[in-house]
């Protein structure tokens, strides 16, 4: 591992934002985080959950095999913390990810020493068996790039044969749970990622699961320690888990507001390029500008530099999707003004 110990900037950088544009922090509509606004609803918890340290025989193991369709799981503190640690568990090597994705992967590939190809998902398949892993975030952030199970499935074959392994991140797959392939882990080489900080908008408990093979799971729980989930978070984790009601509902309201924030692009001049039923992505090459012109009416977006892109978030409430409304297409005029006044 070398010494590179640089972070990287994620959503969510609210404090920085107003900040930076003087706009007191109450003001703003934060859509950067591809975060559900609208969350699962916590309960008051019970006093003993604060007081008395984490035990592995509280229910969340059932409550999450029930949820994921496999036994075979680890929680962890999100799954940020299986990220650093996975790449520690093989020799270094080739690991072939998407670009643009999420850019935690490859840098905790990277600071284990292994070499990370860039793919795009037309080239995987031509690819594939030059690789020690290959790594995919599903559907793909900020993307949306999907790709078929049976595909996976076949990748993972592949893949596990040479002793490689296929690590599937599907931190945004709770509003499509048919397109999961968290079912299939158990056997050898196949590693399936959740979290509940996107879908249920409990980012703040920090609580995500690997689903693996035995020897895996037990490799990784003796990284990751005693008592790796705090208590609390165990046990609205396992609420949250066993609320069907609750997420049936979220993930016909999601799905519905994704397809209305597309509209919503479209019709403002910023088609997007991509998304998933919690945010929706677009190439343009005046990201930066659109991204500042938003700033200034206090809506933080996410931008990426390479490809210059944006990510737009969900909004909450009604009032906020007027909000999102009146500064798109306020934004959108401006854009087509300037080349209008631009031609000869």
């Amino acid at each position: 591992m070398n010494g590179n110990c640089t972070a990287l900037h994620h959503g969510g950088r609210l404090r920085q934002a107003a900040h930076d544009h003087g706009i007191a922090l109450e003001h703003w509509l934060d859509l950067s985080t591809g975060i559900n606004p609208q969350g699962w609803p916590v309960p008051p918890l019970p006093a003993q959950v604060w007081q008395r340290l984490p035990e592995d025989d509280d229910g969340l193991h059932e409550a999450a095999a029930a949820y994921y369709g496999t036994a075979h799981l680890r929680p962890c503190a999100g799954s940020q913390q299986a990220i650093q640690a996975l790449p520690q568990l093989r020799a270094p090597g080739w690991v072939g990810m998407l670009q643009p994705s999420y850019a935690e992967h490859a840098h905790a590939w990277r600071r284990a020493g292994h070499t990370v190809i860039p793919l795009q998902a037309d080239t995987i398949e031509a690819q594939i068996d030059a690789l020690d892993v290959l790594l995919l975030v599903h559907p793909n952030n900020p993307t949306g790039t999907r790709f078929a199970p049976a595909q996976l499935l076949d990748w993972h074959t592949r893949l596990a044969a040479r002793g490689g392994w296929l690590v599937v991140d599907e931190a945004f797959m709770d509003a499509t749970p048919q397109h999961s392939i968290a079912m299939e882990s158990g056997v050898a080489g196949l590693i399936v990622l959740r979290s509940l900080g996107k879908f249920f908008g409990l980012a703040g408990v920090r609580v995500g699961f690997v689903l693996a093979w035995p020897q895996l799971l037990q490799r990784l729980a003796a990284m990751f320690g005693p008592w790796a989930v705090s208590h609390p978070a165990r046990e609205v984790a396992r609420l949250a888990l066993l609320d069907t009601a609750w997420q049936e509902a979220m993930r016909a309201q999601l799905l519905r507001h994704g397809a209305r924030l597309q509209t919503l692009l479209t019709q403002a001049r910023f088609a997007p390029h991509g998304g998933s039923a919690l945010f929706q992505y677009l190439r343009h090459a005046d990201a930066a500008r659109i991204h500042h012109a938003l700033a200034q009416q206090g809506i933080l977006v996410r931008r990426f530099e390479q490809p210059d892109a944006l990510r737009f978030g969900l909004p909450g409430a009604e009032a906020e999707w007027q909000r999102l409304e009146a500064a798109l297409f306020s934004v959108g005029a401006h854009s087509v003004g300037e080349r209008a006044t631009a031609s000869p």
